[in-house]
């Protein structure tokens, strides 16, 4: 996904940051970067999510990045879960995995998914 860093965040390596569909921040994974650098970053979901917890159905239309408090929150299409738990979220095209547990949910529908952390890999083309 593309994006724009704003600025550092408080902890180590953590940047806010902008993409097509919102703002956020996250950890990042690569040589430093300051504000206004953009890059391609592929992101990950390191911690264990809770179907109907931290993964929840949605009303809202279209995808999103947006921050609530000290979560991020992104909205998006539950492309797929596995039977070990490995999920998959389509946002604004891109797929980002994650690891879950919980009761199961319908594929195809656009879910909010809340998390504290986000780590952000750059991708070189």
């Amino acid at each position: 996904m593309n994006i724009k860093i704003l600025g550092p965040g408080l902890k180590k390596d953590e940047v806010f940051f902008e993409a097509a569909t919102g703002a956020g921040r996250g950890i990042w994974c690569g040589p430093p970067v300051k504000p206004g650098d953009e890059a391609v970053a592929e992101f990950e979901l390191p911690a264990l999510l809770m179907r109907w917890v931290d993964i929840v159905p949605t009303d809202q239309e279209g995808h999103s990045i947006r921050m609530e408090g000290n979560e991020v929150v992104l909205t998006g299409v539950l492309d797929n879960i596995e039977e070990d738990g490995t999920g998959c979220l389509q946002l604004d095209g891109e797929l980002i995995m994650f690891e879950c547990l919980g009761e199961p949910m319908a594929l195809g529908s656009l879910v909010e998914v809340r998390t504290r952390e986000i780590r952000l890999y750059p991708v070189y083309l």
